[in-house]
C-alpha cells in the first residue's frame, strides 16, 4: 500500500438540520492493489494532538446536552440506580486451603475481593479497589494466587486501559511487597510451587524507553524481593512472526510451558524441563493446525483440550516423552455439542458443553470414563468448576436472561450439590419469559436466537425491540442476566440475541463460517434476524434498535450501512470500523486478522472494503438515529475508529435522524468501568433508544 497526504481546509457539510461540529478533511488517498481509497479523516488517528482533543471536546459538547435533554433519561438513570443496588457475589474459587470471591454491596464502583479460611466463617476483605481512586476508574484487573495461597499477584488498570501493573500482597498480613511489574497487557502469571516467584509476559521497551506493543511479548521470571529490571528473560519468539508467548507451569512445577498466540484458530505449545540441566525448549504442538490448551498435568502426561480432528473440541492425553500424534490417547471424544470449557478438579474432568447455546455439564474420570451428567437446577449458562487437582469440592454459577447468578457448591466425592448463594434483585422478573427460535439466513443456514420479553407482550408488530449481536472470534452469546436489559424490558421492550456465525456456539466450523472472505455471513445472519422479528410480528422497522460492542460495534455499523431502512436506532460501541487500517495500532490488533483478514492481501482487501463501515456510507441516505460510544483510554480498539465513523456519518446523513458521538474520557474498552459510569452510559443509550423508537410519543398519547 502506498499513499500521499495533503492538508485541505475543506469541512464536511451535513444535509440535515443539525449543526454538527465541523470536521475538516485531508486529501489522503491510499493505493490498495490498484484501488484508490480516500481517507479524508486520517488526521483523527493522531489522538494525542491538540486538534483531535479539541474535536472530541466539541463532539461531547454537542452530544451531552442533547442526551441530557432526552425526556426519559432521568427515569432510566433513577431506575438503573435502583436496579443496580443489590448484592452481587462471584463464584468462589479455592487455592490451597483458602477461598476467594468478589462482592459488591450494590452501588460500589468496583467489587471487593474477599478471602476466607473457612466457608462457615465470615470472610475478610483482601483488596478493595474502591480505595485506588476517588472516582472508581482505577480497577482491579486480574489476580493470581500462589499455590499455597500465601501471596496474591494482582493487576491494576487505570481508566479502563489494557495496560496493567502487577503488585504482590501477603495474604496473611494484607501488606504489599515491593514488587511492581509493568509493561504488560493480557498476560497471565504462573507461580512456582515454592512461591519464590512467577513467570509472566511483557512487551520490550521501544526506542523511547516505553513499552512497545508493536512488538511481541517475551516471557520473564520475577523473583520476589527483587526489582523488575533484574527479571530473567526465559523465552522469546525469534522467527519474525507476530506470535505472543504466555507462560504456564505444570502442576508439579517441573515443566515451564510457553503457549504461543497468533490468532483464534491455531496455536503452538513449547515445553522446557526445568529440572534437567542444560535443557532446551521442545515443541509439543508446533504444526499450527488446531487449538491446544493444557488443562492439567500428571508427571509426563499432559491433558489437553484441542480442536485437532475435532471441530467441536475433545480432550487428549499426551506423554511428552512420546508427543507424536500416534501416541496420543483420547480421553474425552468429540461430541455433536461444542466443548466450551473443561477443567480438572478432584481427579475429575468437568466438561461444559453448549447445546444450542445452553450449558450442559458432563463429568468424566481421569481416564475418560463418563461418570454422569450433572443434573442442573435450571436452564442457562454455567461457569466455574475451578480448583486444584486434589480438591474434592468445587463451585459453579448458573444464570439465565431472567435469573441472576445463583452459586452452587459441589461435593465431588459424595456427588452432592447444594445452593451456596442465592441472588435477589430489586425487580419483578416473574412475568418475563425467554423463547429460543430458529430462522433462516440469506444462504439458508439455520440460526438460533433468544427472545426475551414480557409474557403478555402482543405479537402485532407494535413492540419496541433491541437486537443485540456479536458474531466473531469464537465468542458464544449464552443466557445471562443483565440489569441494563431488565430496565429496558420493564418499559415494554423486547430483547433479541441471535447466535450468529463467527461465534463459537457450534464449534470451529461455525466460527470459520463468519470470518475473512465469509465475514458477510455474519451481517446476513443479523439482517435475517431483524427480518424474522418483523415477519413474526414481534416488532417493525420503526421500532427496531440494534446494539453491539467491539466486533459487535462493527456488526451494527456494517448492517446499518447495508440496510439503513431496516432499523430505527443504531448503538455501535467501541467498534472496529476502519477495516483497511484496524491492524495498524498494535501487534494485538494485527492478530485479529485470523477473523478479519488483512488489506495487505488482495482478496481479503476486496472483502474488507466491501463492508468496512467508514468506506460504505453514502451521501443523502437516511441512516438510523445513531449514538456512537467509545472511551478515549481504549487501547484495544483505538477510539479513532469511532471518531472517523462519526465524521463520515455526520457528513453523509441525509435526514434529521441524529448522529451523535459520546466519548468517555476516563474509560477504555469496557473492563473495569465503575458503576456510576455504567449507569450514566446506559441511561444515555436507553433514553436515546426510547425517543427514536417513538416511545416518548406513545407515552404522551
Amino acid at each position: 500500500m502506498t499513499g500521499c497526504s495533503q492538508i485541505d481546509t475543506t469541512t464536511s457539510t451535513p444535509t440535515t438540520s443539525l449543526e454538527y461540529p465541523l470536521s475538516r478533511t485531508v486529501n489522503q488517498v491510499d493505493d490498495y492493489h490498484g484501488v484508490q481509497v480516500a481517507d479524508p479523516y486520517r488526521w483523527l488517528e493522531n489522538m494525542d494532538s491538540g486538534e483531535v482533543r479539541a474535536w472530541i471536546q466539541a463532539q461531547n459538547q454537542f452530544t451531552q446536552p442533547y442526551l441530557n435533554a432526552l425526556p426519559s433519561r432521568e427515569h432510566f438513570k433513577e431506575r438503573l440506580t435502583a436496579l443496580w443496588n443489590y448484592e452481587r457475589v462471584s463464584t468462589p474459587f479455592r487455592k490451597g486451603s483458602r477461598y476467594f470471591y468478589y462482592r459488591n454491596d450494590g452501588l460500589q464502583n468496583q467489587a471487593v475481593l474477599y478471602v476466607s479460611e473457612n466457608l462457615n466463617r465470615p470472610a475478610r476483605e483482601l483488596i478493595d479497589p474502591n480505595q485506588f481512586s476517588s472516582d472508581g476508574t482505577i480497577s482491579l484487573s486480574r489476580v493470581y494466587i500462589s499455590p499455597r495461597a500465601n501471596y496474591i499477584a494482582y493487576g491494576v488498570s487505570d481508566g479502563g486501559s489494557d495496560w496493567v501493573d502487577f503488585k504482590v500482597r501477603n495474604i496473611t498480613t494484607g501488606e504489599d511487597l515491593s514488587t511492581l511489574i509493568s509493561a504488560t497487557k493480557f498476560t497471565n502469571l504462573a507461580w512456582l510451587p515454592d512461591e519464590s516467584g512467577f513467570f509472566y509476559s511483557r512487551y520490550p521497551d521501544g526506542e523511547d524507553g516505553r513499552p512497545d506493543d508493536q512488538q511481541t511479548v517475551e516471557i520473564y521470571f520475577h523473583l520476589l524481593g527483587t526489582p523488575q529490571d533484574r527479571d530473567l528473560l526465559v523465552y522469546a519468539v525469534d522467527d519474525g512472526r507476530p506470535i505472543n508467548p504466555y507462560p504456564q507451569i505444570s502442576n508439579d512445577g517441573r515443566f515451564l510451558i510457553a503457549n504461543h498466540w497468533e490468532g483464534y484458530f491455531a496455536n503452538a505449545v513449547h515445553v522446557l524441563n526445568r529440572r534437567q540441566d542444560d535443557a532446551e525448549w521442545q515443541p509439543l504442538f508446533d504444526d499450527w493446525d488446531a487449538l491446544y490448551s493444557v488443562i492439567a498435568t500428571d508427571g509426563n502426561i499432559f491433558y489437553v483440550n484441542t480442536t485437532n480432528n475435532a471441530p467441536t473440541g475433545r480432550v487428549i492425553a499426551v506423554d511428552i516423552t512420546r508427543p507424536e500424534p500416534e501416541h496420543w490417547q483420547e480421553i474425552i471424544p468429540a461430541r455433536e455439542e461444542t466443548l466450551d470449557s473443561v477443567s480438572y478438579v478432584g481427579g475429575h474432568f468437568f466438561a461444559n458443553y453448549l447445546k444450542d447455546a445452553q450449558s450442559q455439564i458432563e463429568i468424566y474420570s481421569a481416564h475418560g470414563r463418563h461418570l454422569r451428567t450433572l443434573d442442573l437446577p435450571g436452564i442457562g449458562t454455567v461457569s466455574g468448576f475451578t480448583g486444584d487437582p486434589e480438591h474434592m469440592e468445587t463451585f459453579f454459577s448458573l444464570t439465565s436472561f431472567t435469573q441472576p447468578s445463583n452459586i452452587y457448591h459441589y461435593d465431588i466425592a459424595n456427588q452432592h450439590l447444594k445452593l451456596h448463594h442465592r441472588t435477589e434483585v430489586n425487580a419483578d422478573l416473574a412475568g418475563l419469559i425467554t423463547e429460543q427460535v430458529f430462522f433462516e439466513s440469506k444462504d439458508g443456514t439455520r440460526v438460533p436466537m433468544f427472545i426475551i420479553r414480557h409474557k403478555d407482550a402482543p405479537r402485532d408488530g407494535s413492540n419496541p425491540a433491541l437486537l443485540y449481536g456479536y458474531g466473531g472470534f469464537g465468542v458464544s452469546l449464552t443466557p445471562g442476566f443483565s440489569v441494563a436489559r431488565t430496565a429496558w424490558l420493564e418499559q415494554g421492550g423486547i430483547v433479541a440475541i441471535p447466535n450468529l456465525r463467527g461465534g463459537g456456539e457450534y464449534g470451529n466450523a461455525w466460527h470459520r463460517a463468519g470470518t475473512k472472505l465469509d465475514k458477510q455471513n455474519v451481517f446476513d445472519d443479523f439482517i435475517a434476524a431483524a427480518e424474522y422479528l418483523i415477519e413474526a410480528q414481534y416488532t417493525q422497522p420503526g421500532k427496531l434498535a440494534i446494539q453491539g460492542g467491539s466486533n459487535g460495534g462493527l456488526l451494527v455499523a456494517a448492517v446499518m450501512t447495508q440496510r439503513p431502512e431496516l432499523f430505527a436506532v443504531a448503538l455501535p460501541a467501541v467498534g472496529v470500523l476502519d477495516m483497511l487500517r484496524y491492524h495498524t495500532p498494535s501487534a494485538n490488533a494485527r492478530a485479529w486478522s485470523s477473523d478479519f483478514g488483512l488489506s495487505e492481501n488482495a482478496d481479503e482487501f476486496e472483502a474488507l472494503y466491501a463492508y468496512s463501515p467508514i468506506h460504505n456510507t453514502k451521501p443523502g441516505v437516511c441512516y438510523p438515529a445513531t449514538l456512537i460510544t467509545t472511551g478515549d483510554h481504549d487501547d484495544r480498539v483505538v477510539p479513532w475508529h469511532s471518531y472517523k465513523f462519526a465524521a463520515v456519518l455526520q457528513r453523509d446523513q441525509g435526514c434529521d435522524n441524529p448522529v451523535l458521538l459520546r466519548v468517555e474520557t476516563r474509560a477504555g474498552h469496557g473492563a473495569g468501568t465503575p458503576t456510576w459510569m455504567a449507569i450514566e452510559q446506559i441511561a444515555d443509550q436507553w433514553a436515546f433508544m426510547h425517543k427514536y423508537l417513538g416511545m416518548d410519543k406513545a407515552e404522551k398519547e
